[in-house]
């Protein structure tokens, strides 16, 4: 019989797998929770090693932070075709298989990260944090841009309050449907694309360039769309 030997590993490889360790806890606690021994043991590491690779849990907070920020961000990402109702509910199912997965952290990401130790400065965790939640708000925005075959620098002004408008309430709709979780995901899905929509429409009324991008964005809507599905029922309520 052979013993197994427990492989050493290099600096870095343990460095990520700290976070991956680190973020697998924080997507099931809050941040606030977790403690450098959970950590630790999680790893199979002593507490000191942990201290080895990271100075503390905010430097290790906001590592796994940008790991997840790098995935949350890429859940904009998506393929140039087909109409953007379409489009826009892909997103929101990966942007909410995301938050459905790693709730405490996401929530904890929203509102500035983890309580702190007396050794760490909280003014400065917040900082990175919010950099971090900008980045990610940043990327969503020029990937919706994209989607209108427009540039950030061609954006008009209009435009662009709709779409961080949105991106807002995307964010703070799915902290409120994490305390509870009341209303069906696929549905608030669903009507969250509506809102976009809506919020097209309504700067449409006050803008013709607006106007026209939304006359082109209903031109390529199918009649089993979400946008088509959003103006079938306002014609109901009206009716």
């Amino acid at each position: 019989m052979t013993t197994g030997v427990r492989r050493r590993m290099g600096v870095e490889e343990r460095r990520q797998q700290l976070i991956g360790v680190a973020l697998e806890l924080f997507s099931r606690r809050s941040p606030d929770e977790v403690s450098i021994d959970e950590i630790a043991s999680a790893a199979g590491i002593s507490r000191p090693l942990v201290y080895h690779y990271f100075p503390g849990k905010l430097s290790l907070y906001e590592a796994a932070l940008k790991r997840a920020s790098d995935d949350l961000a890429g859940r904009f990402m998506e393929p140039q075709e087909g109409p953007l109702g379409a489009r826009l509910l892909r997103v929101m199912r990966r942007f909410f298989d995301f938050v459905d997965e790693h709730g405490p952290g996401f929530a904890a990401l929203m509102r500035g990260g983890p309580a702190v130790s007396a050794d760490e400065t909280r003014s400065s965790g917040a900082s990175a944090t919010n950099a971090l939640i900008d980045t990610v708000r940043q990327a969503a925005y020029v990937q919706i841009l994209s989607h209108l075959d427009l540039k950030a620098e061609d954006a008009p002004a209009r435009l662009e309050l709709v779409i961080r408008t949105w991106i807002s309430l995307v964010e703070s709709t799915a902290l409120i449907w994490l305390d509870g979780r009341r209303v069906p995901r696929r549905e608030l899905e669903a009507q969250l694309v509506h809102d976009f929509a809506a919020l097209a429409a309504v700067s449409a009324a006050y803008d013709e360039e607006m106007a026209v991008l939304l006359r082109r964005m209903l031109q390529q809507e199918p009649v089993d769309g979400p946008f088509s599905d959003l103006v079938t029922r306002l014609i109901s309520l009206a009716s």
